[in-house]
């Protein structure tokens, strides 16, 4: 009866590469020491945790300097060395460069909105999750079997649902909690089903093994194996805020912190795209013939319905700045989807992906600047109005001419060199696959999208009605703005870097 439990047990034991797993590892650690040092730090010295926290986020992400000398993998059966559960590719770095890097910046705006909030926010716990989620979020794109992505996934959402209601007695907040945590679990639901009959059909959860074996399923099982593959999709498309399952943006990201609107807006998208790129390229490439039109269609949806709920936005309503930025993230996801369906048409899938990871680091550089420069206005105008941007130029013009720099990318336009090189890449892939209906959808899209980031770009260079009031930006803020100002700068000098940082081989 010993023997062959033996070789079992020995095919269970796994390898493990520090250097490789210390970017999540180093984020999940200062997290647990945020949240100990928080009961021993006296009240006035809580803002000590926010700078630990943004040490901790900042040296996560210097350590994936020594990981880009080549793949290192860890976790992998004994048996077989090619299947890990963790790999360190360049796919993994990049996404894990957009992940702690957005968490970096966030961090940097939350030690303003926390000093702001006069303890309406706990800071310790605030820390901790914002770190916990970091970790999650900087796993994912490393997870090479189911059990890991999901466990990745919910790491990295979890404490996302507990940040957006975690403001002392706001009903508000305590509401769009509700809606992302509801939208969340159905989608993990959703997916862990489709996780499931994969497994069951299959017999594995690694994903190049899925791929392998999947293509051969047994005939009274490939019923099964089918609707785990549409489950698992629809899971992950709840995850990416594609349409119809968007619904919880706008209201999530008004009640939530803006930092953390701001995190979700970036780093909530690139865990959802991350992992919908591993189930579909990697562990799914036979079924191509599925995924590939289903995504084409919710990419034309979501960037239509974004962009079209941003341009109904009213100027003088509360909060329209936000929820400007959060139809406007759902249009930029639309754009995301675009080359990943692509891949399912293409001979080259490893390129089409590319375009996808280049469009996340432009949009992730300027769309953290552009919540920068929001949270900036509103610590002096609570409503956050489209409106209220009027005239920013006369009171702040640096931040006048960041924000319209940042909107300018989000719209495709000079000066704003970086977005519309990564359109060109992103069209360049829909009609490289032949999807041309798909390109004439994302260029009308584009003009729409002109409208809105045009008005909201002319208003900041108008005469403000009364006295300008003056801004005061503080050390960290000015920091964050700067920071992704110098980034959309340089890279708009020199998109070709962008390009020449995602292509190579991702997996």
């Amino acid at each position: 009866m010993s023997s062959p439990a033996q070789p079992l047990a020995a095919s269970l034991v796994q390898s493990v590469d520090w250097l490789a797993i210390a970017p999540p590892t180093i984020a999940a650690v200062v997290g647990l020491v945020v949240l100990v040092a928080d009961l021993f730090v006296a009240e006035n010295r809580k803002t000590l945790l926010g700078w630990t926290s943004v040490a901790g986020l900042a040296a996560a992400t210097l350590m994936l300097l020594p990981l880009l000398d080549g793949d290192r993998s860890t976790f992998c059966l004994t048996g077989d060395a090619t299947v890990c559960s963790y790999t360190a590719d360049r796919f993994t770095l990049v996404i894990q460069f957009l992940v702690l890097g957005g968490a970096l910046l966030a961090a940097l705006l939350s030690v303003t909105a926390l000093k702001d909030a006069r303890k309406e926010l706990p800071e310790g716990e605030y820390w901790f999750l914002l770190l916990s989620s970091a970790a999650g979020a900087a796993l994912l794109p490393a997870s090479r079997d189911l059990a890991t992505l999901i466990v990745a996934l919910e790491v990295a959402s979890l404490p996302a649902f507990a940040l957006v209601g975690l403001r002392y007695g706001d009903r508000k907040s305590s509401e769009a909690a509700l809606k992302f945590f509801l939208s969340s679990v159905t989608a993990t639901a959703v997916s862990l089903m489709g996780i499931s009959f994969l497994y069951a059909s299959t017999g594995t959860l690694y994903l190049t093994q899925v791929a392998d074996r999947i293509q051969n399923v047994d005939g009274q099982l490939h019923t099964l194996a089918q609707t785990g593959v549409v489950l698992t999709l629809v899971g992950f498309a709840f995850k990416t805020a594609a349409v119809p399952f968007h619904f919880w943006v706008p209201d999530t990201y008004v009640g939530a912190p803006l930092p953390i609107a701001a995190y979700l807006s970036v780093i909530g998208k690139a865990v959802g795209f991350s992992g919908l790129i591993l189930v579909t390229v990697v562990a799914l490439p036979s079924y191509a013939d599925v995924w590939g039109p289903a995504l084409a269609v919710l990419a034309a949806l979501t960037m239509t319905v974004g962009n079209v709920g941003a341009l109904r936005q009213q100027a003088t309503r509360a909060y329209s700045a936000v929820r400007l930025l959060a139809w406007s993230s759902v249009g930029q996801a639309g754009y995301l989807l675009v080359p990943i369906a692509a891949a399912a048409y293409s001979g080259d899938a490893e390129k089409s992906i590319g375009s996808t990871v280049a469009y996340a680091l432009m949009y992730g550089a300027v769309n953290l600047g552009a919540f920068a420069v929001a949270a900036l206005v509103g610590r002096t105008k609570a409503l956050n109005r489209v409106s209220d941007y009027r005239g920013l130029y006369a009171s702040s013009p640096l931040s006048a001419l960041l924000l319209a720099f940042f909107l300018l990318c989000l719209a495709g336009l000079p000066p704003g060199i970086i977005g519309l090189f990564a359109k060109v890449t992103v069209f360049s892939a829909a009609v490289d696959a032949g999807l041309g209906w798909l390109a004439v959808i994302m260029a009308v899209n584009v003009v729409i999208a002109l409208f809105y980031y045009l008005q909201w770009t002319a208003l900041l260079f108008r005469a403000p009605e009364g006295e300008p009031e003056k801004h005061r930006v503080p050390a960290p803020l000015t920091a964050a703005i700067a920071l992704t100002g110098v980034l959309g700068i340089a890279l708009s000098g020199a998109p070709q870097l962008v390009l020449r940082f995602t292509d190579t081989a991702l997996f």
